[in-house]
């Protein structure tokens, strides 16, 4: 399983928001953001920060994808 965090792009597309602007507003390190970027595993701290700076919650953030069967 992985996690895709699209929804969270939209949210700062929908709020004309940029990924530095919510660096900042919720505190986050620019190395964080990064792994959004990359759909890498961030700590859950990260995600809450981001859910409170962003007012939702982390279903409304993030989704996860099972590994496709072979």
């Amino acid at each position: 399983m992985r996690a895709c965090y699209n929804k969270l792009w939209k949210i700062l597309i929908d709020k004309n928001m940029s990924k530095t602007q919510l660096i900042k507003a919720a505190k986050i390190s620019t190395n964080a953001m990064a792994k959004l970027g990359k759909n890498e595993d961030v700590r859950v701290e990260v995600l809450v920060k981001i859910c409170v700076a962003l007012g939702c919650t982390i279903d409304d953030i993030m989704e996860i994808i099972p590994d496709d069967i072979d």
